[in-house]
């Protein structure tokens, strides 16, 4: 019926249990799932009649309505961020196409599948390749890169104002008592730098420079449990930490050499994934606004394909302070 609402990847990916990107190889037929699980997709996707031709309709068309996403499926924000894009692309009669990074898969080929399936536009999950060459490639298609700060004017924005996420930490631990606040970066991920300054900006601020405190991370699990490890020599009162992902591992490092969290030490993550929200993590974090980004990437997207005037090439989006078990009273 023309009135009822199309399903998605997104509704197959829930009822199924599995991530939206999982979903998007099982119906590519791509390699990168097991039988069982394959199976199991497919008779959801069969129960709720998906109908996963719908490329296909398209570019038979002649008018290609794909919005090609690139996407790390180590980093589990971004399946949430792949969700947001699944339901803003619907609302605007679009569809999307994904192609995943993974260890053996770089940036570059990634991009390239897309490329090949004649896409309208790219939206692009943390790129990492060069500005110069995110430029050359918006001049091919328009490029939406999502939280990355890019200095080509051909490339639009769309972040989070990371330096304000961790004013946003700070002050909440400073709030609780805290004074003796470390902060476990990103290393030479994408954020990182922001990140860092803010945090650094939000301690001097406060007149906390003499404990400022920079432990070089990552993204990982493994990064955060390496950092906390070097933490343990001389342990601050509370912690900030690039992201959920890097927090989990600095938790449990913390917790297996008899740390409490939070009364021993206190910690906030960044991202507000999906995970941080278990009842056995429970974790302070920073949220990016993942319903207000994938709407306005979503949406400048369609507009560069439709050539309407743009008024602002960067789009910044606050962040918010979530406030759950990991930070206590100093």
């Amino acid at each position: 019926m023309s009135g009822e609402r199309r399903v998605t990847l997104a509704d197959v990916a829930a009822a199924a249990g599995v991530s939206v990107a999982l979903v998007s190889i099982v119906m590519r037929d791509a390699p990168g799932a097991s039988a069982a699980t394959r199976a199991r997709v497919l008779e959801v996707a069969r129960q709720l009649d998906y109908q996963p031709d719908s490329r296909a309709r398209l570019l038979r068309s002649g008018q290609s309505r794909l919005l090609g996403v690139v996407f790390g499926v180590m980093h589990p924000f971004h399946d949430d961020l792949l969700t947001g894009l699944y339901d803003a692309a619907e609302r605007v009669g679009y569809e999307l196409t994904l192609s995943a990074v993974t260890p053996r898969r770089d940036e570059r080929t990634a991009i390239s599948g897309l490329l090949q399936d004649r896409c309208a536009a790219l939206v692009l999950l943390g790129p990492r390749i060069p500005s110069a060459e995110l430029a050359t490639l918006a001049g091919r298609l328009p490029v939406v890169a999502m939280m990355r700060t890019v200095r080509q004017r051909q490339v639009d924005v769309v972040r989070t104002d990371d330096g304000r996420g961790l004013h946003l930490a700070v002050d909440h631990l400073v709030a609780l008592g805290h004074q003796n606040i470390a902060h476990v970066d990103g290393g030479r991920w994408l954020s990182s730098a922001e990140r860092r300054q803010g945090y650094r900006e939000a301690m001097r601020g406060h007149g906390l420079q003499a404990y400022e405190r920079v432990v070089i991370g990552g993204f990982g699990e493994e990064d955060g449990a390496r950092a906390a490890r070097e933490l343990l020599d001389q342990p601050p009162t509370a912690v900030t930490v690039f992201n959920d992902l890097s927090a989990t591992g600095l938790l449990d490092v913390l917790r297996r050499h008899g740390l409490s969290v939070p009364g021993d030490i206190s910690v906030v993550g960044y991202d507000d994934s999906s995970f941080s929200r278990l009842a056995h993590i429970d974790l302070t974090t920073v949220a990016q606004d993942i319903e207000t980004m994938t709407t306005l990437a979503v949406a400048r997207a369609v507009e560069r394909i439709e050539g309407a005037p743009v008024a602002h090439r960067e789009m910044v989006i606050p962040p918010r302070l979530v406030v759950r078990g990991t930070t206590g009273q100093a």
